[in-house]
């Protein structure tokens, strides 16, 4: 039991450091804004894959060229986490586009239409319900 905290610890240090540092020192043009959204580390602290989100517009092309920047980038940034956290082996970073975080926001957008338009049904519904109340 002990081994999952630890890789939790782990997982939620590599998230801290690695939101700040792409942020701060990847210093490619073609990177946009990249949102760390969660780190999982494998038992043996070998891999961490690395979930982002982008910040605006998410196409395709836009998703696999950030993603890009960030693998070419893993080897630098791997390097500035081992000076800032204390681990006899940094993992090697996998990084992979986070779809849960745009379909959430999906499935959130469509829930808030849905209650709108149930919304002014309802309000056309009891608007005409108190007229023929009236008559």
């Amino acid at each position: 039991m002990r081994e999952f905290k630890r890789t939790d610890r782990v997982a939620d240090q590599l998230q801290k450091e690695l939101a700040v540092l792409i942020q701060r020192e990847v210093k490619d043009p073609r990177l946009g804004m990249v949102t760390v959204s969660g780190v999982e580390v494998s038992r043996d602290l070998g891999y961490a894959d690395v979930h982002v989100t982008l910040l605006g517009e998410d196409t395709p092309e836009r998703i696999k060229e950030n993603l890009k920047v960030l693998k070419q980038a893993a080897g630098f940034l791997r390097g500035q986490i081992a000076r800032r956290i204390k681990l006899r082996h940094v993992p090697e970073l996998r990084f992979h586009y986070d779809e849960s975080v745009v379909r959430g926001q999906r499935l959130s957008s469509l829930i808030e239409e849905a209650v709108e338009s149930d919304r002014v049904r309802h309000g056309e519904e009891s608007s005409t319900d108190d007229e023929g109340e009236r008559g």
